[in-house]
């Protein structure tokens, strides 16, 4: 519902909602929102809209598209850098020192909270355009980068992934999600998938251009294999695998949506997401045997390292440790 107000912008970093001020704001949003909204909750901020506009150099996003970065890296690039301009709105940005650079993302840590990853995306779209854009590959800057988070990643088990395939009755969303778990695949993956990709005599699937740009092929599972004839044969689709109500491309937010509700379903108090399919999917296969260079091979990681993270979560080799305490015969 608030998606239908115009103009409409969602604040990462704050995590809210920012609409246009209306001068009947109370009337407005209350038949906007049919008179369910409880305006005692509503947090009404007045900013200063008279902000210079700013538009990001044409050349930005020319050497983007150049050097053949993603749609969603080009969105995120010149989202974090139109914001960084604005704080600069008055000074011309080939004019913007280093320690005012260090001084905008001080301010994004300390007043807007963001995370080390959204501080690393910040400091890359800057970098952009001082390196790539206007050149400057002798100018030394320092910019201090944030330690990165070392997280683990959470995993489904097996028992776990079953009862979540099991609550999945449609055929179309059964597909997708048992698609995403067999080969894992990521949220881009799936979506971006075409009926070409899926060879059912190799029992192979080409991921194009996944992350980096690169091409790779993943499993075709037996099991998967008969549940997409099954639905091949009933829902025809043309271009691409799985296709929205307007026959263009399945989106990433229906894929999200179908994964929560068998979450619901199934009964699973987990914090998980689609993500989390593939995360288990490399962890089941390196607890049945699986060596971890196929692994590696099948998620596309470039570094060997990325994929050794999943020896963490194993409880294929966890299970054969044996705690000291329990050598001592206490019981």
């Amino acid at each position: 519902m608030i998606k239908s107000i115009p103009e409409r912008q969602w604040d990462k970093a704050m995590k809210c909602w920012h609409i246009p001020y209306k001068e009947n704001y109370l009337e407005y949003l209350s038949n906007k929102f049919d008179n369910k909204i409880i305006f005692s909750q509503i947090n009404i901020k007045f900013e200063n809209t008279n902000k210079k506009i700013i538009t990001i150099p044409e050349e930005y996003l020319e050497t983007l598209r150049l050097k053949r970065y993603s749609v969603s890296t080009i969105k995120s690039y010149t989202s974090h850098f139109s914001k960084f301009l604005q704080y600069y709105s008055y000074i011309n940005p080939e004019k913007i020192k280093q320690e005012q650079i260090r001084k905008y993302l001080l301010f994004m840590v300390n007043n807007k909270k963001i995370s080390a990853s959204y501080q690393n995306q910040v400091i890359n779209s800057i970098k952009f355009y001082y390196e790539k854009v206007l050149g400057r590959t002798t100018r030394k800057y320092y910019l201090q980068r944030p330690k990165k988070e070392r997280k683990l990643p959470d995993v489904l088990s097996e028992e776990n992934i079953t009862k979540i395939l099991k609550s999945i009755s449609n055929l179309k969303h059964k597909s997708i999600i048992y698609l995403i778990y067999s080969a894992g695949l990521r949220l881009s993956e799936i979506v971006n998938l075409k009926t070409t990709d899926i060879d059912s005599n190799r029992k192979q699937i080409m991921i194009r251009e996944a992350k980096g740009k690169k091409d790779r092929i993943t499993l075709l599972s037996e099991t998967v294999l008969v549940i997409l004839r099954k639905y091949y044969k009933l829902y025809k689709p043309k271009e691409w695998l799985f296709e929205g109500q307007s026959g263009k491309q399945y989106s990433k937010r229906s894929v999200q949506k179908i994964f929560k509700n068998a979450l619901r379903k199934s009964g699973i108090n987990k914090n998980a997401s689609v993500h989390t399919l593939r995360h288990s999917f490399a962890t089941h296969l390196l607890e049945h045997g699986t060596d971890l260079r196929y692994i590696q091979e099948l998620l596309g990681h470039k570094n060997s390292k990325t994929t050794e993270i999943y020896t963490h979560v194993t409880k294929t080799a966890m299970n054969k440790i044996v705690s000291p305490i329990d050598n001592l015969g206490i019981i």
